[in-house]
């Protein structure tokens, strides 16, 4: 499992997959979350400025993420 620390309060979803090496661009990161490969705490969201914050667990393409302080 990968990890993202936090360095404000949250992250948005679609900054999280490009910070974890997941997508390489903010333009993959909108397509894959709009087309609903992407959950968060075990649901699908399609929201790319949803809000992450400590705690919370992203999975996309069979890889996991944490975000942490």
């Amino acid at each position: 499992m990968g990890v993202i620390k936090l360095r404000d309060e949250f992250i948005k979803l679609g900054q999280a997959l490009k910070a974890a090496g997941l997508v390489e661009s903010g333009a993959e990161a909108k397509e894959v979350i709009t087309d609903g490969l992407v959950r968060v705490n075990g649901e699908t969201d399609t929201r790319r400025g949803r809000k992450l914050y400590a705690g919370d667990i992203i999975t996309f393409d069979g890889e996991e993420v944490k975000i942490e302080d």
